[in-house]
């Protein structure tokens, strides 16, 4: 045979028909029931460990993912969307049949650490273990005790919404041998602690990478270069580059400016919006200000980006031009401003908004369609929101008035599209 497809194709199912042995004589030696040495056992029960999980579990955002829309906290019932399906996000209450109650520290360890269910089946990296892995056996500990802390809630899981073939588990093997590698977070001794508990947070328990960075055909992060933004899967959203310096998504941003925004939603360069002001209202807006400065401190130390390709178009004519000028100047100037500096504290500036002129144009177009509104904190109790105009404006209204806020002012970003508007348009929010 000396066709080479044919046989990488033969050499992948012999894998997969491996992998599946693997996973289901695992699964036919499910972990015995055991308690906890005595030693762990007041761990879990000690109140400032207790107190140390909620913090963590809080700065990780786990409550996002596993508690559905009205639901009881940490109960599961949420589906995840992916670009190959729904997966539900399991109950993690201490409920005895649902949750987490017959679950030692070791199978949760394992889990976070290694990607591993209780009865050995890989897990669906929809679950970010993928940045977990990073996070000490102290912190999983104290989030572990946490969540046995709370009320136990009877909620079973849903079914699994992945499509064939990538609902057959026992693929998962080849995935992880190509894509995932399990390790603690690896202190640099040449930078500071702040620099190195930013980078633990942001590359571990943050897991900033699972959205701020692109992702190839089978849904793995591109490693080689981090944080540096990208569409977030199935969710028709953008997370911007987080680098500071030259050509990066936050160039110019200082310390103080990445701090405000993670604790108020606002700072002078930009408000959160999307998911990202649920990452605030529900995650960053509790942390101290020794993390938020650490986060600080890592993310301006990002080097500087390439040049990007010059293949931003310029605004087809003189009359789209002047359509979407005109149309900026009826909806958009009183708040935002004639030369799009905005208000300070009130209405952001459009001019150098990072999710302004990002690359793809999905965020400034929603925000047109679906409106603009940041989180409600506890520094900023009444945000100011910025109204819908799916129904007043047509996709070609949208879509010039984007492309002009795109390249007008400092803003050089290529423009949108009516075709892109159209799909944007008939998203779902979430």
């Amino acid at each position: 045979m000396k066709n080479p497809r044919m046989l990488w194709r033969l050499a992948l199912c012999a894998m997969i028909v491996l992998a599946g042995w693997w996973c289901l004589a695992g699964r036919n030696r499910p972990l015995p029931v055991l308690p906890e040495d005595s030693a762990l056992a007041a761990k879990l029960k000690d109140p400032a460990v207790i107190a140390r999980g909620r913090y963590l579990a809080t700065l990780g955002d786990c409550a996002s993912c596993h508690t559905a829309q009205g639901g009881q906290a940490y109960a599961g019932g949420r589906s995840l969307p992916t670009p190959f399906g729904s997966v539900p996000a399991p109950n993690i209450t201490p409920d005895a049949d649902t949750g987490l109650g017959r679950w030692r520290f070791d199978d949760f360890w394992r889990a976070l650490h290694e990607g591993i269910g209780r009865e050995g089946e890989p897990l669906y990296p929809a679950f970010s273990y993928t940045s977990f892995t990073k996070v000490t056996r102290d912190d999983a500990l104290a989030i572990f005790a946490y969540l046995r802390s709370l009320p136990p809630v009877r909620r079973p899981s849903a079914a699994s919404g992945l499509r064939s073939p990538y609902n057959v588990r026992s693929a998962l093997a080849v995935w992880r041998a190509f894509y995932f590698k399990p390790g603690l977070y690896q202190p640099d001794r040449a930078q500071s602690m702040a620099w190195n508990r930013g980078a633990y947070l942001v590359q571990g328990l943050g897991h900033c990478n699972e959205c701020h960075a692109p992702r190839g055909a089978w849904g793995q992060i591109a490693t080689a270069t981090p944080l540096s933004g990208g569409e977030i899967p199935a969710q028709e959203w953008y997370a911007p580059d987080l680098s500071t310096q030259a050509h990066g998504g936050l160039q110019g941003w200082n310390q103080q400016d990445i701090m405000d925004l993670l604790k108020t939603g606002q700072s002078p360069k930009g408000a959160a919006f999307g998911p990202m002001a649920d990452v605030v209202a529900t995650s960053t807006q509790y942390l101290d200000d020794e993390d938020l400065h650490a986060i600080a401190v890592y993310l301006q130390s990002l080097p500087a980006r390439s040049l990007p390709a010059s293949s931003h178009s310029t605004l087809d004519s003189d009359s789209l031009t002047s359509r979407g000028g005109a149309i900026y100047a009826q909806r958009c100037a009183a708040c935002h401003g004639k030369d799009g500096l905005g208000v300070a504290g009130v209405y952001p500036p459009l001019d150098g908004n990072v999710s302004v002129v990002e690359p793809t144009g999905i965020n400034a177009t929603r925000a047109v369609l679906l409106g603009g509104f940041a989180p409600l904190t506890q520094a900023n109790p009444r945000p100011y929101s910025m109204p819908p105009y799916a129904q007043q404006l047509d996709d070609a209204d949208v879509a010039a008035v984007v492309s002009y806020i795109r390249q007008a002012w400092s803003n050089h970003a290529s423009t949108v599209q009516e075709r892109d508007v159209i799909k944007y348009r008939h998203t779902p929010i979430d």
